[in-house]
């Protein structure tokens, strides 16, 4: 019995050693969780791996004008041969006669190898020229994700930040509460005060423990939403090293509103780029297909005839072939379908030019929106900031009043309610502050 009960300890120990090794638990500040995701984000890991598709497929698009061998082997059995007529005469017989006869033999294999040749295909060309603006479209595919991720990430890490202020303040005011609850119930049975000052209190905080409860749900749930982005478990424990009142001071820099735009940096600009790219690349690819075509082949094969099935005998006999020959397709008449795609093609292209327009219109439109954002939402800061400190003032000051029966019940709920908001609207413009930074970097694709 003691040789069981210590084999399950140690299987125990090893399980519970296993499961704590498994669990690993993270440690962030935002630029290493940035980092992080970059590298283990679902979309980023698909990104890298979209590249080199790409590139096998660049390799596709060459290989077809390249050598191409083929190995072909048939063989028939000529269950019931063909039967064929000839003179009598030939054979003797009577004039006007015929005798039937039967040609070749009855097992027949061939095996053959070819060897293709493209000399000049103009669709060919053409679409080894577009695989270089199909690698570039990739490549830019893969930035404007990880653009994407950075952005995510960041208001995900700030949302997180935002829910364990929110949580360690609602504990607070709870706190507060209770003691000022506590506070008036005790003058309230003691006969020197009324009961609305109890309810209204009670009021206040029913409703900051609802916000409390609602805080520390918010709280897991963005959690799990960092960790999703990140790439790991969401349920992994994880541990932010950023203040949000420090972080959002990091954010504040208004030498980023003196940044010129480079039209060229920006993703979307790139992304509309590529579009004419590989609309022109298909216009070309339509007049192309009016060209002709030319390619050369050559192949060698040996053919065997039997009457039994012993191809594989060294008595057999096989009897070598070889050909040398060029396919040439001139193209002539399609009815102009060819001058439709062309056109069509054609009218693609200058869709593509007027996107590339108004797309540079609304990139300069949108970093104008986005530098007002970031300004108002510093400004929004700084005003709510001070707002907080004037609103404690003013509640410090009602608690005092009401305690001293200068103020009502009504007029210290209407200070705490109003503190509660400027403390929420504080957390809120911090946040604000760090994704306005964040959305107006990814305009200017500034690190």
């Amino acid at each position: 019995m003691r040789t069981y009960f210590l084999t399950f300890l140690s299987l125990f120990t090893l399980t519970l050693g296993y499961s704590q090794d498994t669990l690993q638990t993270y440690s962030f500040t935002l630029e290493e969780a940035i980092a992080f995701a970059l590298e283990n984000n679902y979309s980023a890991i698909n990104a890298d791996r979209d590249i080199i598709d790409a590139q096998k497929q660049k390799w596709e698009v060459i290989a077809t004008g390249l050598p191409q061998i083929t190995g072909d082997v048939s063989y028939q059995n000529q269950l019931k041969q063909p039967v064929s007529l000839i003179p009598g005469e030939i054979a003797g017989g009577e004039p006007g006669t015929f005798i039937p006869v039967i040609f070749g033999q009855q097992h027949q294999a061939t095996a053959t190898a070819t060897l293709r040749q493209k000399l000049f295909d103009g669709t060919y060309i053409v679409g080894v020229q577009a695989t270089k603006a199909f690698l570039s479209y990739s490549a830019n595919t893969r930035e404007k994700t990880r653009l994407d991720i950075r952005k995510s990430v960041t208001e995900a890490y700030g949302n997180v930040l935002l829910a364990q202020e929110s949580v360690s303040i609602f504990e607070k005011n709870l706190e507060t509460l209770d003691k000022n609850l506590y506070e008036t119930r005790m003058i309230f049975e003691n006969g020197l005060g009324d009961e609305e000052s109890v309810d209204q209190l009670q009021i206040t905080k029913s409703s900051v423990e609802n916000q409390l409860k609602n805080a520390v749900r918010l709280q897991d749930i963005t959690l799990q939403m960092l960790n999703l982005m990140m790439g790991i478990a969401i349920d992994a424990p994880t541990k932010l090293e950023e203040n949000l009142d420090v972080l959002a001071q990091k954010q504040i820099d208004l030498g980023l509103m003196e940044t010129e735009l480079n039209m060229e940096n920006n993703i979307d600009y790139k992304l509309a780029l590529n579009l004419n790219q590989q609309r022109f690349y298909e216009w070309k690819q339509a007049k192309s297909r009016a060209l002709p075509t030319l390619n050369a082949f050559i192949n060698y094969g040996s053919s065997a005839f039997a009457d039994d099935f012993n191809f594989f005998s060294s008595d057999q006999q096989w009897f070598d072939s070889s050909v040398l020959g060029f396919d040439l397709s001139i193209p002539i008449f399609s009815s102009l379908g060819r001058s439709a795609s062309t056109a069509r093609a054609k009218i693609a292209l200058e869709k593509a030019k007027t996107q590339l327009t108004e797309a540079e219109e609304q990139i300069r439109l949108q970093l104008d929106q986005s530098k007002s954002e970031y300004i108002l939402a510093i400004e929004e800061y700084e005003t709510a900031k001070q707002n907080l400190t004037l609103a404690e003032r003013i509640e410090e000051k009602n608690q005092i009043k009401y305690f001293e029966g200068i103020a009502t019940s009504f007029d210290l709920r209407q200070a705490q309610t109003q503190l509660y908001d400027a403390q929420q609207g504080y957390l809120q413009s911090m946040v604000e502050v760090i994704n306005k930074k964040t959305g107006l970097e990814v305009i200017l694709n500034e690190e």
